[in-house]
């Protein structure tokens, strides 16, 4: 049930901030609702790998590289995605800052209940 929450939320998050940012565009919901799903699964797979790969350039950055991959994973998302279009490397660090933004807000409005 947590996970269709989180699913919903991404979904959400997804399609605001394509409406906030003119280098991210979501064809419609549906398809904001196909890259919560693929972020998802990209977070949960290849994100890890990443991270561990990049271990030595997060620890000299401390940790500011987690945003470059992010902004890669986002990338990565625009290439499986068709309906779903990201301008650039900028776009996507934005856009994946104003989801987790997004995402956070979600988690402290829920954390009161």
């Amino acid at each position: 049930m947590r996970f269709l929450v989180n699913i919903i939320i991404m979904t959400i998050a997804v399609y605001v901030a394509a409406s906030l940012l003119p280098g991210v565009v979501v064809a419609d919901f549906l398809t904001s609702l196909v890259v919560a799903v693929v972020l998802a699964l990209l977070n949960a797979i290849v994100k890890p790998v990443l991270v561990f790969l990049t271990i030595p350039f997060t620890i000299i950055t401390f940790g500011l590289f987690l945003l470059v991959i992010n902004a890669v994973v986002v990338l990565l998302a625009d290439r499986l995605i068709s309906g779903f279009e990201v301008a650039g490397f900028w776009w996507a660090l934005l856009f994946s800052l104003i989801m987790s933004l997004i995402q956070w807000l979600f988690a402290m409005n829920g954390r009161d209940k």
